[in-house]
């Protein structure tokens, strides 16, 4: 489970999260998925092996491109998502999160 090796990550790492929300108790939908979008200025999206990176400040992607990469089959926000400052990072991927964290 991506959310497990999520925690382990930050555990390994000692990064403290300031919010957590347990994605299956606490869903977030397209509507609030695309609010949260509108705060951060770059989104990197891990799905399987690849992972894209959208600069928001440079790139206008559609409703389409980003309901793509931030939900999940259920139409709800893809756990596990973190916001570290105004960077957005949906779904898990050990090097974007070592390159996230570190800048």
């Amino acid at each position: 489970m991506t959310c497990a090796k999520t925690q382990e990550f930050l555990a390994r790492e000692k990064i403290e999260s300031i919010t957590q929300v347990n994605a299956k108790k606490t869903v977030l939908s397209e509507k609030e998925a695309l609010e949260i979008v509108s705060q951060v200025d770059e989104v990197y999206a891990a799905k399987g092996r690849k992972v894209i990176h959208l600069d928001l400040r440079k790139e206008k992607p559609d409703k389409a491109t980003l309901r793509g990469i931030l939900l999940g089959p259920t139409g709800n926000l893809r756990a596990p998502t973190l916001r570290i400052g105004r960077k957005l990072v949906v779904g898990f991927d050990p090097e974007t999160y070592q390159k996230v964290f570190s800048s």
